[in-house]
């Protein structure tokens, strides 16, 4: 399966070299360059793609303001002349930067890593999830469901608590980590926390002891889950 893409950036070379290099990589379809960010961006709206390359520094919208006003965001990767901007990018979860102007094997480098996360984020979606992908320290991290006991809300940020090994941060909210994970296997009961149900040892007084023996609060809206904790 095609991983759709489009490329959006004021500065012509840095498209030519995109069209270059996705013709010279299987599996990638270039639909559409711009060179004009707001028809990029009206364009987005209408055609929905698996894969943005976009230019942080435009004259009309910067790549980061674009990109915050997508209603449903496609894989991104930005492109820059300014190294100053890829933490930035990174904010907004973005799969990789490239720094202007980038090689055949850096851009090769880029897309793979959009390969892997369109793989396990789409089309192993019927398939039973096993494995949850975050990003850390800009690189794709692999976690054993298995292995993660809750997961705690920091805001913008959530804190992986595992069995074994360190806890990890990741850009992304409670909401979103909760679609990744196997269904029925991790239940919310706080707005703050997401516990994996069979790491759960007892439910007493609206307080869920894990096998760790670390003590969570359930939430008033959450309640359910003491009376159906059982069933798991």
């Amino acid at each position: 399966m095609l991983i759709k893409s489009i490329a959006i950036d004021d500065d012509s070379p840095a498209l030519s070299l995109i069209r270059e290099y996705v013709q010279q990589t299987p599996g990638l379809q270039l639909l559409h360059t711009f060179s004009d960010a707001i028809a990029g961006a009206e364009f987005l709206r209408h055609t929905p793609v698996d894969l943005l390359f976009v230019d942080i520094n435009m004259p009309d919208i910067t790549g980061l303001d674009l990109v915050n006003s997508l209603e449903t965001k496609p894989m991104i990767i930005f492109t820059t002349a300014y190294k100053k901007f890829a933490i930035d990018g990174f904010e907004l979860s973005a799969i990789d930067y490239l720094l202007k102007p980038f090689s055949l094997e850096r851009f090769t480098t880029a897309t793979t890593k959009a390969a892997i996360h369109f793989r396990h984020t789409c089309l192993d979606s019927q398939e039973p999830v096993e494995h949850l992908y975050v990003y850390v320290a800009y690189r794709m991290m692999k976690i054993p469901c298995s292995n993660i006991e809750y997961i705690e809300s920091l805001e913008d940020y959530i804190r992986i608590h595992l069995l074994e090994g360190r806890p990890i941060v990741t850009l992304m909210p409670l909401k979103k980590v909760l679609e990744k994970l196997p269904p029925g296997k991790f239940r919310r009961i706080h707005r703050s926390y997401v516990v994996a149900t069979d790491k759960v040892y007892s439910i007493h007084n609206r307080q869920v002891k894990l096998v760790s023996g670390k003590q969570l609060p359930i939430g008033y809206t959450y309640l359910s889950f003491a009376r159906e904790w059982k069933k798991y």
